[in-house]
Formats: structure tokens, C-alpha cells, sequence
């Protein structure tokens, strides 16, 4: 009786030196090119012959490839095609692998997509910084695999401890987890949430400690320092003095060009890409403001110039030069930042400027959307009011915090 399978041996193969097909029965063929040995299983579907390479002869022996052969019978009898399913097997493999990407590896690929959107340099670095310190427990983790325990191991340590920082963190985390998900790279709901998920888990940041404000100095010790500070020498006391003048943020006045000043109109527009909102800002200038910027002139040299240069050429002030300005003076209990703060406070207890012109001259968005909506104006006229008013106070003379009380007596 003929065999239709096993027709070939060890040494059958061992010999096969010639170029053709060689027999195993069953579809199963040792095929011999002048390249090299491999093998074939030969079947027909839908009335065509088909072809699957099992390998090199190199590779797989004669037992394997018989293996082989079985499990493509066994697809065939079950009616698979299969060439089509070792295709989607493999497809299927490359799509696990894909998701499999660490979370590391989503945290890097997130930062580089969103780096040109954000507005500070230095933004991509934090990320970089804080997730390598805080996140490391899941860092090679397969993004697939965060889940709640896991992000509660990275928060629980520092919730406490770090508030301001483990809220940054998780807020990270969220959203990097759902950069995975639309990625395709991982599947479910997002175990980073806040609302309705992690709430329940642990303190509002509120609860955990009181929020610390910006150390301000309160606005009726404002003269005697200002006067203090127009007694400092050198482009840093000259450029915190504009600041406190015009209620603006630190950065935006390090970061202050010649071309976004028109001096005849008494005008500053701070660019879209300076400011918190992304918005463009036209913030009135003062007579003081405008005499700094004057004084200033000395070192503009183009219109491309900082306004307030910094100690490298072609580079603006340092994010530390008002700090170290402020302790120079003996005032390391303040910061810049604070000044707006007693702008605020000045305007609400000693003007009767509405509180929508004093938030459009602080440069804070509309948190109502409605109020929004219809606020299409940034009032410059009345903010020019208040600015000029601001100023005028500034430049009061200095008040004795303590004044001795003389009683009159008559004789």
C-alpha cells in the first residue's frame, strides 16, 4: 500500500541535493533552489493552488516541518485559509507589541506632540522632571497595565507631603493615559481620573493644606517701597518698577521687546505667545512707565532688542533677577508675582473702578462664558484711567508706619 505521508526520511534529506521537490505526502514538499533548502506545504483553495513557506531546512528538520504541515491541515479542514491566518496571527503580534509600549514611552511621545503648543520653553523639561521623580514606579510599565492601585502607589506618598506637586502629577498622568487610549495603545477608563474616580481615594488638595498665595506686600507699604527701589541702581530695579507699574507678570516684562511699544501712544501690546491666556495684551503706559522706558532707550539698539537686557548678550533678564533684586533690598519675604496682588487689593479698597476693568488690566481670563461672550472690548480707555490713577498712588510720598501722637494743650 502506497504511503501518502512520511514518504521522505532523515537521509532522504540528508541526500537531497538536487533542485526540485521532494514528496513528504500530504502537501508537505522539501523544496531545493539553488539557493538553499526550505519547505512547502502545497494546498488548493477555491479551485487554485496555493503555496506556504514553512521555512529553512536550516532551521526547522524534517519532524518540525511534518508539524508544520498538520497544523496548516487542521486549518484547512476547519476551513481557514492558512497563509491568511498566519498573516493576521502575525499582524495581531505587531498590534500586542504596539500596545505594549511602556508608559515611559507614551510620556516621551506626548511631550514631543505637544512641545511647540506650549509657551514656555521650560514647560517640557518640568514634565520631564517631575514624572522621572515622581512616576518612575510605573515608568516601564506596559501603558495597557496602569491601572488605579498603581497610580495610587504613585500619588499616596506625596499627597500629603507635596500637594501642589502630586497634583501636577496626576493631572500628567491623566493626561498621558489619554494620549495612550486615542493612540490605540491602551484600552478602558483612565485610572489617573480625578472627578468620580480618585475623589473618592483621597483628600481634596484644599482639605490637605491651605493654598500659599504669593508673598505680596500690602498696598499701603507700597510708596515706601517703591522709593526704595528708585534708589537702586541697574536694569533689574528699573525693570521691577515698570512691573509693579503696569501689574504685569514677571515674564512678560523680562521678555519685553522695543517693537511691541508705541511710545506715542502710550501703549504696550504684550504678543499672544507671552501671555498666560495666549491672547494678545494692550496694557496702557503710565508717565513713570513711560520715563523708565526712556531711561531704557540707552540700551536699545534695535527694535528686536529686549527692553530690559540681561547680563548675556542678546538674552532678557534671568527668571531669578527679581528674586535676587528683592533680597538685595532686605524684601526675600516678597516676589514679584505678589505685587498684582496689592494692585488688586489697591483697586478694590480704594478705587471705584468696576472689577471687570481691574481683571481685564491683570490680564485674567473671563471665567464666566456667558459675561465672555459679550465682552468683546479689552476698556482700554478706562484701564488707562486706573493705571494712571495706580500710578499716582505708587508715586505718594512714603508714609511713617508709626506716627507718634503729640496732644495739643492748651494753656
Amino acid at each position: 500500500m502506497t504511503r501518502t505521508t512520511g514518504q521522505l526520511t532523515a537521509l532522504k534529506v540528508a541526500r537531497a541535493k538536487r533542485p526540485g521537490m521532494y514528496c513528504d505526502g500530504g502537501g508537505l514538499y522539501l523544496q531545493i533552489t539553488e539557493g538553499g533548502a526550505s519547505w512547502v506545504y502545497r494546498y488548493m483553495l477555491n479551485g487554485r493552488a496555493r503555496e506556504m513557506g514553512l521555512g529553512s531546512l536550516a532551521l526547522y528538520g524534517l519532524s518540525e516541518a511534518r508539524a508544520k504541515a498538520q497544523d496548516a491541515r487542521r486549518l484547512r479542514h476547519q476551513g481557514s485559509d492558512p497563509i491568511e491566518h498566519r498573516r493576521a496571527a502575525r499582524a495581531q503580534a505587531q498590534i500586542d507589541a504596539a500596545k505594549s509600549k511602556t508608559f515611559a514611552q507614551c510620556a516621551d511621545a506626548y511631550i514631543k506632540a505637544h512641545r511647540a503648543g506650549w509657551r514656555n520653553g521650560k514647560h517640557a523639561a518640568q514634565w520631564t522632571a517631575t514624572l522621572a521623580t515622581h512616576a518612575e514606579a510605573i515608568g516601564a510599565m506596559p501603558v495597557q497595565a496602569i491601572d488605579t492601585a498603581l497610580v495610587m502607589k504613585v500619588l499616596q506618598p506625596i499627597w500629603e507631603k507635596k500637594p501642589v506637586t502630586a497634583s501636577r502629577v496626576r493631572g500628567r498622568i491623566e493626561r498621558i493615559l489619554d494620549w495612550a487610549k486615542v493612540s490605540g495603545y491602551r484600552t478602558g477608563e483612565n485610572p489617573a481620573r480625578w472627578r468620580g474616580h480618585l475623589d473618592h481615594l483621597l483628600a481634596a488638595r484644599s482639605r490637605v493644606r491651605k493654598v500659599e498665595h504669593y508673598a505680596a506686600l500690602p498696598y499701603a507699604g507700597l510708596a515706601g517701597f517703591l522709593a526704595a527701589l528708585r534708589e537702586q541702581q541697574g536694569i533689574v530695579a528699573r525693570a521691577l518698577e515698570f512691573t509693579i507699574l503696569t501689574a504685569a507678570r514677571s515674564g512678560e516684562t523680562r521678555g519685553a521687546r522695543w517693537s511691541e511699544f508705541d511710545l506715542l501712544d502710550k501703549t504696550w501690546a504684550v504678543p499672544a505667545e507671552r501671555m498666560k491666556a495666549n491672547k494678545e495684551h494692550r496694557a496702557p503706559l503710565s508717565a513713570r512707565a513711560l520715563a523708565i522706558l526712556q531711561e531704557m532707550q540707552a540700551h536699545h539698539h534695535g527694535d528686536d532688542d529686549f527692553v530690559f537686557p540681561g547680563g548675556k548678550q542678546d538674552k532678557p533678564l534671568s527668571d531669578m533677577a527679581f528674586s535676587m533684586q528683592l533680597r538685595r533690598m532686605g524684601r526675600g519675604d516678597l516676589t514679584a508675582h505678589g505685587f498684582r496682588s496689592s494692585f488688586r487689593d489697591w483697586a478694590a479698597e480704594c478705587t471705584n473702578y468696576p472689577n471687570h476693568v481691574v481683571e481685564q488690566a491683570l490680564a485674567h481670563v473671563i471665567g464666566n462664558a456667558v459675561e465672555a461672550a459679550y465682552r468683546r472690548g479689552d476698556l482700554f480707555e478706562k484701564r488707562r484711567k486706573l493705571m494712571n490713577a495706580w500710578a499716582s498712588y505708587c508715586a505718594q510720598p512714603a508714609l511713617a508706619e508709626h506716627r507718634e501722637v503729640v496732644p495739643l494743650r492748651g494753656r
